[in-house]
C-alpha cells in the first residue's frame, strides 16, 4: 500500500516536472518567434535618408593598440559628408601605443579636423574619464561615440545621425558583426551575431527603451548638457546603457539604426572570452536585475535538451528549426556575419554555453575588466579596483 502510494506520488511529480519543462520549452519556443520577427523586422527596416545634416563630433575614447586600428579610424576620416566633422581621439598616456597611427591619419587626411586630446580627468569609469575631456573639446551640436576598434561602412555618418532630424528621438545606435583571428574569439563573435543582437532587437517589441550599444552611440550636446554631462554616469561599468537610459529618461526615445558597424575580438583565450562573457553578465544582472532573471527563457538550446529528455520530440525538434530560423535570419542576413553563415546551426549549442554564464553571473560583484579586477555595487556602479 506504501509503496503503491510512493510510486504514485513519483509518478505525479514526475508528470508535473515534465508538463511544466513543457511549458517553459512554449515560453522558448514564443520569445524564439519574436525574435524572428524583430529580426525580419530590422531586415526590412527602409534605409533612413539625412535631410538636415549637423555637423558632428566624433569622440573616440582610446588606449592601447586593437586589431587593425588604422582600418577602424580611417573608415570614419573617410567619410563622405556634406557638412563638417571633427574627430576627437582622447588617451590618457600620451605615450600610448596607438597615437602614432592617430598622427599617421593626421597626415592623410590633413582636411579633416582630427585632434589628440591628453585626458586628465578621473572617473571610477576611465572611458567616461577620457569622454567628459572630449565633449568639453567638441565644437559641434551633435555628438558621436563609439569604441576605438569600431570598423564602419560608407555613408555610415549620413545613416546614423538622419533619425536625430526627428525630435522625439534622443540616441541612435547600431548593432555591430564581430571577426576573430582566434577559435574562442570566433565563438564569441558566433554569440554576438546569432543570440546578443536578436535578443537587442527583441527589447523595443517588449517595451523597453533604454537600449544603447557601445558600437554606436549618436545625440545631441544639448541632451548632453541636460542629463549632467557625462560626468553623470562616470561611475558606471555600462556606460553605453546608461548613456542610453538618461537621455531617454529626458522623455526622448533610442533608435535602433539600419547600419551595421563590425569590431574584432581581441581576446585569443577561453578564459579571456569566458571572463568578458561573465562580466557582461554580471553588468546586465545588476543593470537590469528583473530582466536578468528571465534570461534563461531566451536560451532555447536548454529547453529543446529539456524537451528531448522528457520524450517531447516534435517540441524539441520544433524549437530546434525556430531557434535556427532565428540564428539565420538574425545573424546572416541582418548581421551578414560570416561566421553565422558558417555555424548559425550551433545556436542550440551556444545557448548551452549562455546558460552557464548566466549561472556564474547571478552572483558575484567583480568582473575582469582590461588589465585590473573592478567591483560592481547593487545598482551597476564601479566601487572600487580590488586587484
Amino acid at each position: 500500500m506504501g509503496r503503491g502510494f510512493t510510486g504514485n506520488h513519483r509518478s505525479f511529480v514526475s508528470g508535473i516536472v515534465t508538463y511544466l519543462l513543457i511549458a517553459i520549452a512554449c515560453v522558448a519556443a514564443a520569445y524564439q518567434l519574436t525574435a524572428l520577427i524583430a529580426c525580419l523586422r530590422q531586415l526590412f527596416l527602409p534605409a533612413t535618408v539625412v535631410r538636415n545634416p549637423q555637423p558632428i563630433s566624433i569622440l573616440k575614447p582610446v588606449r592601447g593598440l586593437d586589431p587593425d586600428f588604422y582600418e577602424a579610424i580611417r573608415s570614419h576620416a573617410s567619410q563622405d559628408y556634406p557638412v563638417p566633422f571633427e574627430i576627437l581621439f582622447g588617451a590618457a598616456h600620451t605615450d600610448d601605443p596607438c597615437l602614432g597611427e592617430v598622427a599617421r591619419l593626421r597626415q592623410e587626411f590633413p582636411q579633416i579636423d582630427i585632434r589628440i586630446i591628453h585626458s586628465t580627468t578621473r572617473a571610477a569609469n576611465a572611458k567616461v574619464g577620457v569622454l567628459i575631456d572630449l565633449a568639453r573639446e567638441a565644437k559641434y551640436s551633435l555628438l558621436l561615440v563609439n569604441d576605438s576598434d569600431i570598423l564602419v561602412p560608407e555613408g555610415y555618418l549620413k545613416r546614423v545621425s538622419a533619425p536625430l532630424d526627428n525630435p522625439e528621438v534622443g540616441i541612435v545606435t547600431t548593432l555591430y558583426r564581430a571577426s576573430s583571428h582566434t577559435l574562442p574569439g570566433l565563438w564569441e563573435s558566433l554569440g554576438i551575431a546569432i543570440d546578443f543582437a536578436p535578443s537587442v532587437l527583441v527589447a523595443p517589441l517588449v517595451g523597453i527603451k533604454e537600449f544603447g550599444l557601445g558600437a554606436t552611440l549618436v545625440f545631441r550636446t544639448e541632451d548632453l548638457r541636460s542629463l549632467g554631462g557625462f560626468e553623470a554616469i562616470g561611475d558606471y561599468l555600462a556606460d553605453d546603457y546608461q548613456l542610453a537610459r538618461h537621455i531617454t529618461k529626458l522623455g526622448k526615445r533610442s533608435h535602433m539604426s539600419e547600419v551595421v558597424v563590425e569590431t574584432a575580438i581581441g581576446d585569443d583565450t577561453w578564459t579571456g572570452v569566458w571572463q568578458h562573457q561573465v562580466r557582461w553578465a554580471r553588468t546586465i544582472r545588476v543593470s537590469r536585475g528583473d530582466g536578468y532573471l528571465g534570461l534563461p527563457i531566451t536560451h532555447t538550446g536548454v529547453w529543446i535538451l529539456a524537451a528531448t529528455l522528457v520524450g517531447a520530440w516534435n517540441l524539441a525538434l520544433s524549437l530546434t528549426i525556430i531557434r535556427w530560423m532565428t540564428a539565420f535570419v538574425g545573424g546572416v542576413l541582418v548581421l551578414e556575419s560570416p561566421v553565422a553563415k558558417q555555424a548559425f546551426w550551433l545556436a542550440p549549442i551556444w545557448d548551452l554555453w549562455a546558460f552557464l554564464v548566466w549561472i556564474a553571473g547571478l552572483s558575484g560583484s567583480t568582473v575582469v575588466w582590461r588589465d585590473g579586477v573592478l567591483k560592481l555595487t547593487r545598482d551597476g556602479k564601479l566601487l572600487r579596483q580590488v586587484l
